[in-house]
Order: structure tokens, then C-alpha cells, then sequence
């Protein structure tokens, strides 16, 4: 068992070398633009979003609107303000 477990520790830290080596070889990624070459993340938080994934971690889920459901928030926040006077 020991040595089952060793070799599952093991195959763990090769997955984590090899993710390591992919996240460089895009952190790194470039395009070009007007034939010159510009990095494709210009902010760290492009690359990586920290706080969405401790939001995911924690069981925070951002729920993304549509247009439509934006506009109709929009309309019934003035609604509800007009409403007050």
C-alpha cells in the first residue's frame, strides 16, 4: 500500500510539473497585431482570475445577466423609484 501510495504522490507531482510548464508556454503566448507581435494577457488577472476561483472554491456563483435582464432590472429600479414619492 505504501507503495501504491508513493507512486499516486508521485504521478501527482508530474501532473503539476507538466501544468506548470503549459501555464508558462501561455502566460508567454503572443499574437500579432499589425505584424507586431503583442503579448495575448497584458494584466496578470487576465491570465488568472483570483477571485473567481475563490468564489467558485467557496460556493459563490456570479450569475452573468443578459442584456435583456439588465435592461429590464434598469426599468424596474426606476419604476420602484417612482413609486417611493
Amino acid at each position: 500500500m505504501k507503495m501504491k501510495a508513493f507512486q499516486l504522490k508521485r504521478i501527482d507531482k508530474e501532473y503539476d510539473m507538466h501544468l506548470q510548464a503549459w501555464l508558462n508556454h501561455n502566460v508567454t503566448a503572443s499574437k500579432e497585431q499589425n505584424k507586431k507581435m503583442i503579448p495575448v494577457y497584458k494584466k496578470f488577472e487576465e491570465f488568472f482570475d483570483y477571485e473567481a476561483r475563490l468564489e467558485e472554491v467557496e460556493g459563490i456563483k456570479r450569475k452573468k445577466l443578459t442584456k435583456q435582464q439588465k435592461k429590464m432590472a434598469h426599468i424596474a429600479a426606476r419604476i420602484n423609484a417612482e413609486r417611493r414619492f
